[in-house]
């Protein structure tokens, strides 16, 4: 198999990109990063020879181009049974899809009020409800995916897809401030101490 390029968007901004990127580096999975800077004429003329779709993130293993963000955590759970990327029980596999894909395609207000912004410290704004029906739902979620696996991570003691994917949820309640019950406060330092999660929050600091 040939190495694996990930091309990535500006670790400040880009959520989508840190999903594969930190699901990547904690699985101990070899890639090579290409870095585009959103929203520039260069963005927009590199990212047709990586992606006709002209998002990031995108995956190339070899002459295989992966683009969207679930679809290339499926290829690499493919490709890499052996690190268990989604959990091995049954039961647990089918609720981890469900997050995942609800927060792949939902919490559209959060996203819109809530922005991403890992450098940048915004607390004490105020939200419309719908915002805070979203921050309410993966409250929940965390909550009830902690007490069933027993943490430290959403599915028990190894870190998954669900938590990659929930992995700039955390950025941005610390951004906001957003102050939560203690299971999700106790997520949220566990996935901030990640030294992957350091380390994108490096990169983004240096091009702030």
């Amino acid at each position: 198999m040939a190495d694996l390029q990930l091309v990535i968007g500006d670790k400040k901004f880009s959520s989508w990109s840190l999903r594969p990127w930190i699901l990547l580096k904690e699985k101990n999975i070899p890639f090579t990063e290409i870095s585009l800077t959103l929203n520039t004429p260069e963005f927009y003329e590199k990212i047709k020879f990586y992606s006709e779709a002209g998002k990031v993130p995108v995956l190339i293993d070899g002459d295989i181009k992966v683009w969207d963000t679930f679809s290339i955590v499926e290829y690499l759970a493919e490709t890499f049974p052996e690190k268990n990327l989604w959990p091995k029980d049954k039961a647990a596999r089918a609720v981890s899809r469900s997050v995942v894909a609800e927060m792949h395609s939902g919490f559209t207000d959060l996203r819109k009020n809530l922005s991403m912004n890992l450098v940048e410290k915004l607390h004490g704004r105020t939200f419309p409800e719908e915002a805070w029906k979203d921050i309410r739902r993966i409250e929940f979620i965390w909550k009830e995916c902690l007490n069933d696996s027993k943490g430290p991570f959403l599915f028990g003691k190894e870190f998954t897809i669900a938590d990659a994917f929930y992995a700039p949820v955390v950025g941005r309640f610390l951004t906001y401030g957003i102050e939560l019950g203690p299971e999700a406060t106790a997520y949220i330092s566990k996935i901030s101490n990640l030294y992957s999660y350091k380390e994108w929050l490096d990169g983004a600091l240096k091009k702030a």
